[in-house]
């Protein structure tokens, strides 16, 4: 199965940066390609319980509901363990869907997929 990448850096500050790498993963989990999303730096804080659901933009669905489309669809959530770290973000606060994970995964999923989108 092709695998592809997604890495959200962007975090709350920015929404108009947060919807895409669900929309882009829900339509490549559609075309039977394995697909994830690796947050890291300010983009933890995107799967922090309670913030998707801050998030609306126009006429889409608030961030939740499209959060909610992507993992239902299969799409695989990882949050870099050292930035909950850095930030001092507890284990408890971030949404069940979404799996704490070392550094190393994120090279791990990097080197694994076939193409890797940033955002």
């Amino acid at each position: 199965m092709n695998k592809i990448l997604y890495v959200q850096s962007s975090g709350l500050d920015t929404p108009e940066r947060l919807y895409a790498p669900f929309m882009l993963a829900t339509a490549a989990a559609a075309m039977n390609i394995d697909a994830a999303i690796y947050f890291l730096i300010k983009g933890v804080t995107v799967v922090k319980k309670g913030e998707a659901e801050k998030i609306k933009i126009g006429d889409f669905p608030n961030l939740k509901e499209v959060m909610e489309q992507a993992t239902s669809a299969g799409v695989k959530l990882y949050v870099c363990e050292q930035t909950t770290q850095l930030l001092g973000i507890s284990r408890g606060d971030f949404i069940p869907e979404a799996k704490i994970v070392g550094a190393a995964t994120l090279n791990d999923l990097a080197l694994d997929a076939g193409a890797v989108l940033n955002f």
